[in-house]
């Protein structure tokens, strides 16, 4: 069967148009972005959410953005294209693909000293569509880069949704089981819910059913009892950014499952393209953590708050799994095993410059 694909994001004659990923699974509903102030709130809102389609969103922002300014003289342009990088990179602080596609965004300015505006804004369309054009195909070597870890008859985890509304319109983690689904595999999908936000209940789930894969929704805290009854033969998850040394922040709660696939004996995957690494950070304990809105944990999809009035919110978007308990990360590159510091360094230095 082949996948349905998704489009979460694209241009709109001179303007952005968006998938709300808010209102999903109840509407599916686009949204058309004017100004760069929709967008970034668009990307700090979640309306567009995953580390690459942050990046491919603040990539079209900052075409949006130029265009719409009244400069016209290069160094204009330039100032604007420096105060364009810091707003949009000020939307969220984890996702280091927002900060990789802005910096490339902004390299194409200071690359092409005094040209036309009009010529400037045709290099920054193409180097926009470029980003999604190599997201596309960066997706489906990954999961053809992985899907040889599964075999036929395999039970999965994964947690929030690493899928086509997360990237160009394929998926990372989930990709890998629409990969396996396309090769004939049968394949049974647990979806964490993934709290607070549920984005494993509402959009995984979402995407999966519609693909025909068989997937079952699970609350965060059920995955220990799942891998005990011995249903989960392997767990693949996204990243938002990895250290030089293997560590990784992804959605809250993936370290926890790392924890228990390590104690159950079951092969743990990261599957993350190149421009999601930071080799700058030694190490996780470096990578920014985004602390979001209490009440996305207290009232946020419930009729009425679930917790008393005033209550004290811890509420990371994310956490920060070590690479001890790794069995590989999964790029569109090949499967980087340990020890990771040097395999990382290897592969990337072997990399094109944009990397």
């Amino acid at each position: 069967m082949k996948t349905i694909a998704i489009k979460p994001i694209s241009w709109d004659d001179d303007h952005i148009c968006i998938i709300d990923q808010t209102r999903l699974p109840a509407e599916l509903a686009h949204e058309h972005c004017l100004t760069v102030p929709q967008v970034w709130r668009a990307i700090k809102k979640l309306k567009v959410r995953g580390a690459p389609l942050i990046g491919i969103a603040a990539a079209m922002g900052f075409v949006l953005g130029l265009k719409r300014s009244r400069v016209e003289t290069w160094p204009g342009m330039l100032r604007e294209a420096e105060r364009l990088h810091r707003y949009l990179a000020s939307a969220r602080p984890t996702a280091v693909n927002l900060f990789w596609a802005l910096n490339r965004m902004f390299n194409v300015v200071r690359n092409h000293v005094g040209v036309e505006k009009e010529e400037l804004l045709g290099y920054l369309k193409r180097e926009a569509d470029a980003i999604v054009r190599e997201d596309i195909q960066m997706c489906l070597r990954m999961s053809r880069n992985a899907s040889r870890f599964i075999k036929d008859g395999d039970g999965l985890l994964t947690v929030c949704n690493a899928g086509g509304l997360a990237t160009s319109g394929y998926g990372t983690a989930l990709g890998v089981f629409y990969r396996a689904h396309e090769e004939g595999k049968s394949i049974k999908v647990y979806a964490c819910e993934t709290r607070p936000l549920l984005q494993g209940a509402r959009l995984t789930t979402w995407e999966l059913l519609r693909n025909g894969i068989d997937v079952t929704l699970i609350c965060d805290n059920m995955a220990a009892d799942l891998m005990r009854a011995g249903r989960i033969q392997a767990v693949f998850v996204g990243a938002d950014r990895i250290a030089a040394n293997g560590d990784f922040a992804n959605k809250i709660g993936t370290y926890s499952l790392a924890v228990l696939a390590r104690y159950h004996k079951i092969p743990f995957y990261c599957v993350a393209p190149f421009s999601t690494l930071d080799l700058k950070l030694k190490s996780g304990r470096e990578i920014p953590i985004e602390q979001r809105d209490p009440s996305e944990v207290t009232s946020l999809y419930f009729k009425r708050p679930m917790a008393p009035s005033g209550v004290r919110v811890f509420n990371p978007a994310f956490d920060v799994t070590p690479s001890v308990f790794l069995s590989a990360i999964i790029t569109e590159k090949g499967v980087i095993r340990k020890p990771f510091v040097r395999h990382l360094k290897d592969m990337y230095g072997r990399l094109p410059q944009k990397y």
